[in-house]
């Protein structure tokens, strides 16, 4: 039997739509799909490519799932669930895919009605591409998907979210959401701060300089500045949701790029040996736990 009678997907991107083919191809997580979006031609696109049974624009329809998978930008979440939270039934299960948690998940539990559990989770997967047509159905596949029960979460909730997750191919993982945020912001979110910078530094070059730099960009250039493609409105969300903890991470960084820069000027080889190595210590470490 299916996990859920009715899977409600708000927000098919990249994400959402490849919650919608994993639950087409293996018909694990759900009976029925329906999708919510805002954008009558995002709805279309997922009508074209047969991934629901219903559509809509309309947070009404959420009186008929029994789980509701929140699936946009970080600053969009709170007013997606005021929206739905008078159509919710007792016994509903509503999660996000949130990269931060910060204040959200108190918010969150403020807008529920009584009988609501809300699981809030994060798959530790993507791409730098975004809508209906970036999805697949492998993109959760030996990748982890980090769950963040609240204190009021019911146990019974946790577990239909974890074997949500492993049907989609994660590894699942529980999480403090302090945690969270701390671990996220080195992974991810500076991360993709760097990327975006180093690009935006090559487009302040002079001309001949910035046209010579995009024609002969080397691997090195081209895989660093791979993600810099990504949705930048959901990055903004991020980068000032998670503030605090990204500058604190960042702060860190600047020291040990000053330090290799020190090291360089000194032409201390030892130094710069050491750094290498551990840098090349640290991507081994990601290829043995099939994270690269």
């Amino acid at each position: 039997m299916p996990l859920f009678k009715t899977l409600m997907v708000i927000g098919p991107g990249l994400i959402g739509s490849s919650i919608l083919r994993r639950a087409r191809s293996t018909g694990q997580l759900a009976e029925r799909l329906i999708v919510m979006d805002k954008e009558p031609a995002v709805l279309k696109r997922i009508e074209e490519l047969g991934l629901a049974d219903s559509v809509t624009t309309e947070p009404a329809m959420a009186e008929e799932a029994d789980c509701v998978v929140v699936s946009v930008p970080v600053r969009a979440i709170e007013n997606v669930v005021r929206s739905l939270s008078p159509h919710l039934r007792p016994g509903t299960i509503i999660t996000d895919v949130a990269s931060v948690r910060g204040e959200l998940d108190s918010s969150i539990l403020s807008l529920l009605p009584h009988g609501v559990e809300y699981v809030p989770s994060h798959p530790m997967a993507g791409t730098e591409f975004s809508g209906p047509d970036a999805g697949f159905a492998e993109l959760f596949e030996n990748r982890w998907a980090l769950l963040i029960p609240t204190p009021e979460t019911a146990p019974w909730a946790c577990g239909k979210m974890q074997n949500f997750w492993e049907f989609c191919g994660a590894r699942v993982k529980f999480i403090k959401a302090d945690e969270h945020d701390r671990i996220c912001a080195m992974v991810s979110h500076l991360p993709h701060l760097l990327a975006f910078t180093i690009c935006d530094t090559a487009d302040n070059l002079s001309s001949e300089m910035r046209s010579a730099v995009l024609d002969y960009a080397a691997s090195g250039f081209r895989d660093f500045t791979r993600i810099a493609a990504s949705d930048p409105v959901m990055w903004r969300d991020i980068f000032t949701a998670n503030r605090d903890v990204l500058l604190e991470t960042l702060d860190r960084f600047l020291r040990d790029v000053q330090s290799m820069a020190d090291a360089i000027r000194d032409g201390d080889d030892d130094a710069i040996t050491e750094k290498i190595k551990r840098g090349r210590s640290i991507r081994r470490t990601l290829i043995q736990n099939k994270q690269a």
